[in-house]
């Protein structure tokens, strides 16, 4: 899909870009795969808010996506190429040859009337899904399995990719598009292609009001509250923090504190995706 610029008629159109959705080829989703999702606006079952910045927004339903493939030996026809609000990435409509319509996420070159396939030993096509040990070293795959018959976790986003490397035993070398190479079991399946739609990223907002319909409420920075709402709060004019670190509004430190758990194990990790600083 093209990026298309919209003339300057107010300040918010200026410099705003958008999609032309030159690909989508129907705006009507199959009924049969729709469910509901209803908003919470960052609030848990106790009605306080645990996620800050959500709310509103445009009401949509879910589109049920079928990341296992797990469909093997029944050839399936690419129906429709459709907008899903779900994600960054469009999704296609197959129906297989047994009558059965599923969602699957739409790889980069798919076409209304093609033909994938899923199984032990299909050809290395577009939209196809195999195990990874009969993919061949150099091809790149999406909607990666990290256990075999959970579905698709890793690469999934519009224009996401990532590339087989090797096989060592059981496990197949993968290069993931942060840089991270893991090894991944080699039952796991994947899909061959890249996933499309991989002009999202260029898409400027340009307005406040834009990001307000896909759900996301303000961030107010905490220099600019009072002292009662946030650390950082109160003064006259600009000031610093006026602390040794960065604090979050509960008083915690932020920006650089270490707040994740550590990972179980990171043995398939055999290069992580941030480079570590050379030691003088």
């Amino acid at each position: 899909m093209a990026i298309k610029n919209y003339k300057p008629t107010s300040n918010g159109r200026r410099n705003m870009t958008g999609l032309d959705f030159s690909e989508i080829t129907t705006n009507k989703p199959e009924k049969s795969l729709l469910v509901k999702n209803p908003k919470r606006a960052g609030r848990n079952h106790q009605g306080r808010i645990t996620t800050r910045h959500h709310g509103g927004g445009h009401k949509h339903q879910y589109r049920i996506i079928d990341f296992k493939r797990q469909k093997d030996g029944v050839r399936g026809i690419v129906k429709t190429i459709e907008y899903d609000p779900n994600r960054s990435a469009n999704i296609s409509l197959i129906q297989y040859e047994d009558g059965v319509k599923t969602y699957i996420l739409a790889p980069r070159g798919i076409q209304v009337g093609q033909e994938i396939i899923s199984g032990e030993d299909v050809d290395i096509r577009t939209g196809n899904a195999l195990p990874l040990v009969n993919i061949p070293v150099g091809t790149f795959i999406h909607n990666i399995e990290l256990k075999p018959g959970r579905g698709g976790q890793l690469v999934r986003s519009a224009g996401g990719s990532a590339q087989v490397l090797g096989k060592e035993g059981k496990y197949v070398l993968v290069r993931l598009s942060s840089g991270e190479n893991r090894l991944i079991l080699a039952s796991c399946r994947a899909t061959i292609g890249t996933v499309g739609n991989e002009q999202h990223e260029l898409v400027t907002i340009g307005k406040a009001g834009r990001n307000r319909w896909l759900g996301k409420r303000p961030a107010v920075r905490g220099s600019a509250m009072n002292p009662n709402d946030h650390p950082h709060g109160g003064g006259e004019g600009k000031t610093g923090i006026g602390m040794p670190s960065p604090m979050s509004p509960w008083g915690k430190p932020t920006l650089g504190k270490i707040t994740r758990r550590k990972k179980k194990s990171d043995k398939l990790i055999v290069r992580g995706r941030r480079k570590k600083k050379r030691s003088k």
